[in-house]
């Protein structure tokens, strides 16, 4: 519970206000609707719901701090996730970043032309096959990235003050899963 407590207060969300355990049933209070679980199946409902609020809660504050990290390079989040992504593979095809981005080879290319025109990344062609439109990130993007990162591991850094020893493994360890359950999909 401590570790709630300080995304909590980290975030500043005023949602949440906890949840409190009655003999048979339990108690979920995340602001003005209350669930009571009955039963093992309703108790993982009702821990569902109130891991989507936890989560919905701290994505808003973490998208907002990477807005606010974002504005001055002017680089969207698809643009960043994409300079994430490229900063750790040597060189894409706009095919693979197309599938990557869940996008169309055209729209995929209209990322890749705003990210280049910023001095993010580099189009190059293929020896191979000239058809083929090879992207690369350049220093300044993984500058970018790196800066970014070095924010967020800042921000990480503080929750994790906040956890014991014990719970820091526990939420790697959980994440880690979530991580190779989301990449398997």
């Amino acid at each position: 519970m401590k570790w709630l407590m300080a995304a909590h207060k980290f975030c500043s969300c005023a949602g949440l206000t906890g949840y409190a355990r009655i003999p048979s049933f339990v108690a979920l209070n995340t602001g003005p609707v209350t669930a009571f679980a009955r039963s093992p199946t309703d108790q993982i409902r009702a821990d569902a719901e109130r891991l989507s609020h936890i989560i919905l809660e701290m994505q808003r504050c973490f998208v907002l701090r990477l807005c606010k990290q974002l504005a001055p390079g002017n680089v969207s989040f698809p643009q960043f996730f994409l300079l994430a992504y490229l900063d750790r593979k040597e060189v894409l095809t706009m095919s693979e970043i197309a599938k990557k981005m869940g996008h169309t080879t055209a729209a995929a290319s209209g990322l890749v032309a705003r990210l280049e025109n910023l001095g993010y990344v580099m189009r190059s062609v293929a020896r191979d096959d000239r058809r083929k439109v090879m992207v690369c990130i350049t220093s300044k993007g993984s500058a970018l990235v790196g800066r970014i990162r070095e924010e967020m591991v800042g921000n990480i850094l503080k929750i994790l003050n906040h956890l014991t020893p014990d719970e820091q493994k526990a939420w790697l360890h959980i994440y880690s899963k979530i991580y190779d359950y989301c990449q398997s999909k």
